[in-house]
């Protein structure tokens, strides 16, 4: 067993998510490789997962029980990446009725929840949040009590008001303002919540992980791992992918007679990346203040904006072949990366 608390987070991006989808394929090969176990999954390897939005998604198929074998994960890596490579379509799929009544997605959400909810329901049954095979943390924000929340296994474990199904958790950290209605949510004890999507707030969910690791699970992690006491930094190694770092240039002589309207899409843009960077640059300052850098691991390719693979809701078949194939050839870059890391967590 390894002596360090492994952390993997993973960020939002929709139907980006194929990317850090595609890191993890190859990381869970060469973990069953290294470990002669053809059976070894990423959940195996990880004390604790955060995801938000496609991230959160990605995260509940990892942890994911089997049900024939309920201590054992259902899905490999590359069968996550199949959840965007095969039903991506449905997921961002409209109407030409629906595109008339939303007017291409300014009065109403642009894509209806309805295939959404469909295949997280088939993926996940009547699966509790409280079943999932390792702690975790998935994030959504409560528009009705203006908070973050988040979606937490170790306390829906020991507390029913904290336990939802898996399917009502997938929605509510990916219902995206504009891309989806409000997820209407009801927690065991039916409790009722209307959420949005968790990337409005920490669409880089790692300090979240690093935070909630450090402070709520000494007393749920084995004692081998928390030898000394309150995990800190040094005794943890942290895996952060990002779904792709989109750099839209925004020229001076255009931007600065910008009025509302204009400003709405690039603010948006400029936020989502701004605080990704924002969680990155604090994670690797924590792990630089003990002089342990190099448990840290970020990996969030640069995307050009110009690139069909930007948008988030791109399914077509070409767009999907390069989002995969490009995850791969990233995951290749980072190959002897990996193999340093996988050090950390055997």
């Amino acid at each position: 067993m390894s002596k360090f608390i492994r952390i993997l987070s993973i960020d939002g991006g929709g139907i980006r998510g194929i990317i850090p989808g595609q890191i993890l394929v190859l990381l869970e090969d060469k973990l069953q490789k290294r470990t002669g176990n053809p059976e070894a999954r990423i959940a195996d390897f990880f004390d604790f997962i955060a995801g938000t939005s496609t991230g959160g998604i990605l995260t509940c198929i990892y942890l994911c029980p089997d049900p024939q074998n309920p201590a054992r994960p259902r899905f490999r890596a590359s069968e996550a990446v199949e959840f965007y490579q095969q039903r991506g379509k449905k997921i961002f799929s409209r109407t030409l009725g629906q595109k008339i009544r939303s007017l291409w997605g300014i009065i109403d959400e642009k894509y209806s929840a309805e295939p959404l909810e469909k295949l997280l329901e088939n993926y996940f049954f009547d699966l509790k949040l409280s079943d999932l095979l390792k702690p975790c943390l998935i994030p959504a924000y409560d528009i009705q009590k203006r908070r973050a929340y988040f979606f937490t296994q170790h306390d829906a474990k020991v507390d029913e008001k904290s336990d939802f199904f898996i399917r009502d958790v997938a929605r509510a950290t990916s219902a995206a303002p504009t891309f989806f209605e409000v997820a209407k949510v009801t927690s065991l004890t039916n409790n009722f919540y209307p959420f949005i999507d968790g990337g409005v707030f920490a669409n880089n969910p790692a300090l979240c992980a690093y935070a909630e690791v450090r402070t709520k699970l000494k007393d749920k992690l084995s004692e081998a791992e928390l030898s000394a006491g309150n995990p800190e930094v040094k005794t943890a190694v942290l895996l952060s992918l990002g779904s792709g770092n989109i750099k839209e240039r925004y020229d001076y002589e255009k931007a600065k007679d910008w009025g509302m309207l204009q400003w709405v899409r690039p603010v948006i843009n400029i936020t989502m990346t701004g605080v990704a960077e924002t969680v990155d640059f604090q994670v690797k300052q924590v792990f630089d203040t003990l002089n342990k850098p190099e448990q840290y691991l970020r990996i969030n390719p640069v995307i050009r904006n110009n690139s069909s693979m930007a948008r988030m809701d791109n399914t077509s078949d070409e767009n999907v072949n390069n989002l995969s194939e490009f995850g791969a050839g990233i995951a290749q870059n980072y190959s002897k990366k990996l193999d340093e890391f996988i050090e950390f967590l055997l």
